[in-house]
């Protein structure tokens, strides 16, 4: 994992605001989860600890967010003070989870497409099995393992753009750049496809694999009609993924 997120943590947090982030990220992926209440979960890069406490609000009986990011993990903590959910928080490696509690339902929002190969993936699927119960659900957003980077559209109107350079090859990088009132920062993903997922997906353990396409909730199309949208929807950066074990 390249990118260092201690230095963009209050930039990353704020482009969670972006409207895409709630019409079409976090509607199709809370959608996915389904109905938290009772359930254990594990937030993985939970990064400020965003998806973290729609969980705990949606009723998750407990929840404990992992990141790599020092800084991440204090603007989560400091998020807690402030409102206190009763949400975990602690510093860890999604390509080295340490195995102990064992969760129901386990969650990540851009974590995979840190794997720069096939070998990084596998640890990370491994890591996310260990940390589930026989019959728990994995649950992601990533960057897509489809889209060919290298034709990709623009996605400026949306508050950002990815760029792509060279062969489309496996561990090839994609550079996110997010545009805010004050400037812009970037992110580097990485290229893996579908087949690669599949495979470390099943070598960990997980029995069914479902891809999703992103959706654009209804409060999108009416803020800004579903041609807005067009563009993110039948060229999607980003896929969902939803495993069993």
């Amino acid at each position: 994992m390249t990118t260092d997120y201690d230095p963009i943590a209050e930039q990353y947090k704020r482009s969670k605001q972006q409207p895409w982030r709630t019409y079409i990220e976090a509607f199709t992926l809370m959608d996915l989860i389904g109905d938290p209440p009772g359930k254990e979960v594990i937030d993985i890069a939970c990064g400020e600890g965003y998806y973290t406490r729609l969980l705990r609000q949606q009723g998750a009986e407990k929840v404990t967010g992992v990141d790599l990011s020092e800084r991440m993990v204090e603007l989560a903590k400091a998020q807690e003070a402030v409102q206190r959910l009763g949400i975990d928080y602690v510093v860890g490696d999604g390509r080295n989870l340490e195995p102990g509690a064992k969760y129901d339902l386990a969650v990540a929002a851009y974590l995979l497409n840190y794997a720069r190969d096939r070998g990084e993936l596998g640890d990370m699927c491994k890591g996310i099995a260990q940390c589930l119960k026989p019959g728990g659900r994995f649950v992601t957003v990533n960057c897509s393992a489809s889209l060919d980077f290298r034709v990709a559209p623009s996605y400026r109107k949306y508050g950002f753009n990815t760029s792509f350079v060279g062969e489309l090859r496996e561990g090839a990088p994609i550079t996110w750049t997010f545009f805010l009132e004050d400037g812009s920062f970037e992110i580097e993903n990485y290229f893996l496809d579908a087949s690669a997922h599949e495979e470390a997906f099943r070598s960990a353990g997980f029995r069914e694999i479902r891809w999703h396409a992103p959706r654009l909730s209804p409060q999108g199309e009416a803020a800004c009609g579903r041609d807005f949208w067009s563009s993110f929807l039948h060229h999607s950066p980003v896929t969902f993924i939803e495993c069993l074990k």
